[in-house]
Order: structure tokens, then sequence, then C-alpha cells
């Protein structure tokens, strides 16, 4: 294993954003909830929430990338339960929702170096009234042209982008916002993916990684991975 990768990894988590997620109120097309999930990667989000039906199979890595792989991906059944665990993890979150209405403000007016949840809509009915009761505020992407509307994962995107840079000027991304806890797993299963699957189907807790990112494990360990 190069040292590269465990630095590439270490860097990202360095700059991930645990107050600023996304909610996918029934985006149901895979190629949309693929690249909402890119993005979200990209910005440095940690956490994606969506309402999605329990019989349906979510993203898989075709999809998306390898991107679910670096975030924690929260299903909910309802856009209630979507909400009241957005606030649960920060009482102080604005909920915004894309919407238009006459309420609604140009999205670059809004200061996103506060906590922030962005609620993205079905890509035919967009965002449900009941979702519409838990935002704080409706935003909208002003439009010179015929159409009214982007397409949801387009949307998603530009708001993302902006909160982006609203919080590289206010040097939000340096501070290191994830535990060791949280942090291990993700350095494990991106630097030994064999490894970590093995200790996956064994019910084997992963070894300790040193400053390289190379396992530090004893002999007990490798049998027990071998023979278990």
């Amino acid at each position: 294993m190069q040292q590269t990768r465990y630095q590439r990894i270490a860097d990202v988590l360095s700059r991930r954003q645990t107050d600023l997620t996304v909610c996918l109120e029934d985006v149901h097309k895979h190629h949309n909830l693929s690249a909402i999930v890119r993005s979200a990667d990209a910005v440095g989000c940690h956490h994606v929430h969506a309402v999605w039906p329990e019989n349906q199979k979510w993203l898989t890595n075709n999809t998306s990338g390898g991107s679910k792989n670096w975030l924690e991906t929260h299903l909910h059944k309802n856009i209630d339960d979507a909400a009241t665990a957005m606030r649960a993890r920060n009482p102080d979150i604005q909920i915004l929702a894309t919407h238009l209405s006459t309420d609604a403000v140009d999205f670059r007016e809004i200061d996103y170096t506060k906590p922030t949840a962005i609620i993205v809509g079905q890509e035919k009915t967009g965002i449900s009234e009941q979702a519409l009761k838990h935002a704080d505020q409706n935003i909208i992407i002003p439009m010179q042209g015929m159409v009214q509307s982007l397409n949801v994962s387009v949307a998603a995107a530009l708001i993302l982008f902006e909160a982006q840079r609203q919080r590289e000027l206010a040097g939000l991304y340096s501070r290191n916002m994830l535990s060791d806890e949280i942090k291990h797993p993700i350095y494990f299963e991106g630097c030994h993916p064999i490894i970590a699957r093995q200790c996956k189907l064994k019910k084997l807790p992963y070894p300790p990684l040193d400053e390289h990112g190379e396992i530090v494990a004893d002999e007990q360990f490798w049998q027990a991975l071998k023979h278990a």
C-alpha cells in the first residue's frame, strides 16, 4: 500500500464538514442520486440524508462512483423523521428548501457558514408540502431563460458549491470535525478493502493502523483472519 493513499484519505477526512448536509426527498432516479452524492462528497459533506422506500435499493458503487463509501448515509421513512434527525444532530441547523415561492430568496444570499441542511425534492413533483413545513427558508436559483427549474442534481450542485465557496473564505475547512473513532474504519476500508471485507465476514474488529496506514496487529489477529 502506498503512503499517498493513506495521506489522501487523511487530508479528505480532515476537511469533512459535519454541519453541512443535503436531504433528498424521494429523489428516485439513480443518475440523480449518484450526482448529488458525488457533489456532497466533493464539497466535504460527511452526512447525507434521504427519504427512501425500504423496498428499493440505495446506491451501489457503480452508480455513485464510490462516493457513498466516504459518506454516512441516513435513510428515513418520511421527511418528518429526516428533519427530526437533522435537528437532533445539530439543533442550530438551518433547513433550506429549494422551492419557488413568494418568500424564497436567491440561494446566494444565504449564509452557509452556519450549520445547514439543504432539502431537494422529487424530480417531477418537487418538495412536498410536509417538507416545506420543516424549512426555515425557501431558496431559488434565478433563471434568465424560458425554463423555471433545473435538474435536481444540477440545482443541488450549484447550492453545495456556493456553500463550499463561503466556507473556504471563512476558513471552515481547517477544522478537524471527525473523531478518531469515526475516521478509523474509513481509513481501514479505504486502505485495506480486501482485509476489511474479511474482517466483516469473520466479525473481527479492525486492528489499529500506524502513521503510514499500515496494519498494526499481532499474530493472533492474522491467524484468526486466516482460519476463523
